[in-house]
């Protein structure tokens, strides 16, 4: 089992991850106008790289997980996470804060594939164990809000990068302290789940890798343009970036505790028809808070967050079920690869697309990608108790 300072440690780097990854979303204002920039969207794209290697470093991440090793993979998170952050730190202009968020990218692309499957091992209720973590990664979300938005009023953007680097190197070397050496690597381990049909596990992986797609494209579309959204809907009520900070948090922190729920239910409730319930209710969300101004958009955006939130736990937990735990990183990361790797391209795009169109026409959008992931998941085949076709050598599973 898993002891209990290794699992705080890691739902911390998935706090930390996640946290990471936002603090140039909430400070890019500030850092526009410190570059000498006029508008916060024409800097917006020069963090594409970060969740381009956040993606693509997924597969290379998952492969050295399942066969160097998942702790000394930790450990070049942790390192790696808050080096590059402190490199970020010391940017001067657009390129080379590009090129320190891409390295800041890389080492975060480390977490999902590796810090998941080493949690969840000997989980004896991983829906549950996955909630919770999934809590902890949308707090960090909450808390990039909060920090970065006092940072930046007090310190100035800059120690909104460095304060998180020293925590991440903190925690890096506290998880080397406390976490034992592995004896062997994951992909040495004797299989701990039977054989599934080739086409089940075929359909089930695509299903997985296009609803991730789909639900990453929300993700980064929200997380990384709520902020804006809110300042230009409030008018000048979100203006202090602090409020602002705590505005959002407000919103993250409840939307977060969804997932600790849907971790509880996947345990119970067959997947299929949980993950289409919750997929469901997005598209009129969007659709609403497209018109919607002030109190009322705020509302709407913590029922979307909610939603969006909500669905997260879902693919760790067909990953956990379906996939044996000596290939858990591989498989993680070719599906995060993918998903990762497609879905970074709203970071590039949020800035153009809210210049021309708006967020109307942002959120309208979202409506219609939240219909594809509905799409995707119908397609998903009949589901047991924890979600996953049943399948026994003796009687294969069947699909709807």
């Amino acid at each position: 089992m898993t002891s209990r300072p290794t699992s705080l440690l890691l739902n911390v780097a998935h706090a930390l991850d996640h946290l990471f990854l936002l603090i140039f979303a909430a400070a890019v204002g500030a850092i526009a106008a410190d570059f000498g920039m006029a508008r916060w969207e024409d800097l917006m794209p020069y963090g594409v790289g970060a969740f381009a290697l956040f993606g693509l470093g997924s597969l290379p991440a998952g492969k050295l997980g399942d066969h160097w090793g998942r702790r000394r993979m930790m450990l070049v998170f942790f390192f790696g996470l808050g080096a590059s952050a402190l490199v970020a730190s010391l940017a001067h202009n657009a390129w080379q804060l590009a090129i320190a968020l891409t390295l800041l990218g890389a080492f975060s692309a480390i977490y999902h594939p590796v810090g998941i499957p080493m949690l969840v091992r000997h989980s004896v209720r991983p829906g549950r164990t996955i909630g919770i973590n999934g809590l902890a990664g949308n707090l960090g979300v909450a808390a990039a809000e909060v920090i970065t938005g006092l940072l930046v009023k007090y310190a100035g953007w800059r120690f909104a990068f460095v304060v998180p680097g020293i925590v991440a190197l903190a925690c890096g070397a506290l998880f080397a302290r406390v976490t034992p050496r592995e004896t062997e690597a994951s992909a040495q381990r004797k299989p701990t789940h039977c054989e599934r049909p080739p086409k089940l596990f075929a359909r089930i992986f695509l299903v997985i890798t296009m609803a991730s797609i789909t639900a990453s494209l929300l993700f980064n579309f929200t997380t990384n343009g709520n902020g804006e959204l809110l300042r230009e809907r409030f008018d000048g009520i979100a203006a202090d970036p602090a409020r602002l900070g705590l505005m959002l948090a407000g919103v993250y922190v409840v939307a977060s505790f969804a997932q600790v729920v849907v971790g509880v239910l996947i345990d119970r409730i067959p997947l299929k028809y949980l993950y289409a319930g919750i997929v469901a209710v997005q598209p009129p969300l969007f659709w609403l808070a497209a018109s919607a101004q002030g109190w009322s958009l705020y509302a709407l955006m913590i029922g979307f967050m909610i939603a969006v939130f909500g669905a997260i736990p879902f693919t760790d937990a067909m990953i956990v079920r379906y996939v044996d735990d000596r290939m858990r990183s591989r498989v993680s990361g070719m599906r995060l690869a993918v998903s990762f790797g497609v879905s970074s391209i709203a970071v590039w795009l949020l800035g153009p697309v809210v210049k021309a169109a708006g967020f109307q026409s942002l959120l309208l959008a979202m409506a219609a990608i939240a219909a594809i992931t509905l799409a995707a998941v119908l397609w998903l085949p009949r589901v047991d108790g924890f979600g996953v076709a049943a399948a026994t050598p003796a009687s294969p599973a069947t699909a709807d």
